[in-house]
């Protein structure tokens, strides 16, 4: 039996079944149509975003819990990143990026415990993660056995201030016994350290490598040596404290009145004048030694070293008025701000309970970045240079150790919300152009398609 011819009893000939050319020529139309809406739609998307970020909160807007749950896929990010080589790879292009790598996600996991209980075993667990890779051969490779203390300052105020913190998480050295021991062990040694070079020399700034000596390197190892009294409740090293801050007063920058960049390591006195990549990283933990003293320079650092350019409310890497090329230190400069120095600030903001400060470098970060989030990571530029993703997470998780927010209060200054205004314009200068032209090319269709009475 023969069986059904399909199409059979089709008029193909008629408009509906049969198009003809003059549809087929219309087909052209739509596409230019369909990849206008495309287009207007992406623009459209990405200026929404835009709008979002600019407005992004800062952490001195947020609850505990707001803040953990934007700190968790950074930090799942930085996981996987760590377990696929990222820190290696990280060493290859910056003198210490394995190191920071691991000890800013550990520590930036500490803060995570703290503001959420239920995340304190794993961040324990993180950070104790983390000090094992500072610990190894790899975390002392680029460091000198031979400096005082062992492995210099850089190694020993870093990897002492994550081990204080890891105590100060579990509730203090009896719920910490051994991290308490060694914290004991390595900070005695660090204030050793200290208290000879004052007395031989005069200088309160310690080598991170052989004849080389920057004094931020130095105030996190002091901050570590005032955590370890603190933790242990005690006074022990009041006197090397106030020595050492002395000795510092008397190096300063003679230019700005801030702690130097780099100094002579056998006098201490500046070689190199304040710049922006060590002095917000020297400020977050003077702060947590010398409060007043740092709430101070850091309305001063504020004002010397605030971005001129109106739009982009940064951190230029020297101070107004010096423009210099970036190295090492500092990265590429745009407009003569460090985008290393600019995330940094956050953090820093966010402690001196500056608001105006840490809502616009916030607003900067999220809108430069070009994070993408998706399967619980969030990443930022590709996922192209995790250790800037560490920096950003460890500042957007800052909090007081020693001095709680609370106690410090910067002067009211930094910039106000019109930074905002020329992306805005932007964005009004590039958006609606595309609805305009989706308008235009849907135009003739909606006309040609439309049926008029016969009169």
């Amino acid at each position: 039996m023969a069986g059904p011819v399909y199409g059979a009893g089709v008029d193909r000939t008629h408009p509906a079944t049969n198009p003809g050319p003059a549809a087929r020529r219309n087909r052209p139309q739509w596409l230019v149509v369909a990849l206008v809406a495309l287009v207007t739609a992406v623009v459209t998307l990405a200026g929404t975003v835009l709008v979002a970020r600019l407005h992004a909160r800062s952490p001195l807007d947020r609850s505990d819990r707001a803040v953990v749950a934007d700190a968790l896929p950074r930090l799942e990010f930085l996981r996987r990143a760590i377990d696929g080589g990222a820190a290696q790879r990280m060493q290859e292009l910056f003198p210490e990026g394995y190191f920071f790598l691991h000890v800013l996600y550990g520590l930036s996991w500490l803060e995570v415990g703290d503001r959420d209980p239920g995340r304190h075993d794993e961040a324990l667990r993180e950070a104790r993660r983390a000090l094992d890779a500072l610990d190894s051969a790899a975390g002392r490779a680029p460091f000198s056995p031979t400096l005082d203390p062992p492995y210099g300052v850089f190694h020993a105020g870093w990897s002492g201030w994550l081990r204080g913190g890891v105590v100060r998480l579990a509730g203090g050295p009896a719920a910490a016994p051994f991290d308490a021991e060694r914290l004991a062990a390595d900070v005695d040694t660090l204030a050793r350290a200290f208290d000879n070079q004052l007395t031989a020399t005069g200088s309160p700034f310690l080598s991170a490598y052989p004849g080389q000596a920057w004094p931020v390197d130095s105030t996190v190892g002091i901050a570590t040596v005032r955590l370890a009294d603190h933790l242990a409740g005690t006074d022990a090293y009041d006197g090397l404290l106030a020595r050492w801050r002395t000795a510092a007063d008397a190096r300063r920058d003679p230019a700005t009145g801030l702690l130097a960049h780099r100094v002579d390591p056998d006098t201490g006195f500046p070689v190199e004048g304040a710049r922006a990549t060590s002095q917000t990283m020297a400020l977050r933990f003077l702060r947590e030694v010398y409060p007043q003293d740092a709430t101070r320079d850091w309305a001063r650092f504020r004002d010397l070293f605030a971005s001129t350019t109106f739009w982009a409310p940064g951190v230029r890497e020297h101070p107004r008025g010096t423009d210099l090329p970036g190295d090492v230190d500092s990265g590429p400069l745009i407009l003569g701000m460090s985008a290393s120095a600019s995330v940094v600030a956050l953090g820093d903001a966010v402690l001196f309970g500056d608001r105006r400060t840490a809502a616009a470098l916030s607003g900067l970060a999220e809108t430069t970045g070009f994070a993408v989030e998706s399967g619980g990571q969030r990443r930022y530029l590709g996922g192209l240079l995790p250790v800037g993703d560490a920096f950003l997470v460890w500042s957007l998780t800052a909090d007081g150790w020693i001095v709680p927010v609370t106690e410090t209060t910067a002067p009211e200054g930094g910039p106000g919300p019109w930074w905002r205004l020329p992306w805005l314009v932007g964005l009004l200068a590039a958006v609606p152009p595309w609805w305009l032209l989706l308008v235009m090319t849907l135009k003739p269709i909606l006309v040609k398609g439309k049926r008029f009475p016969v009169s």
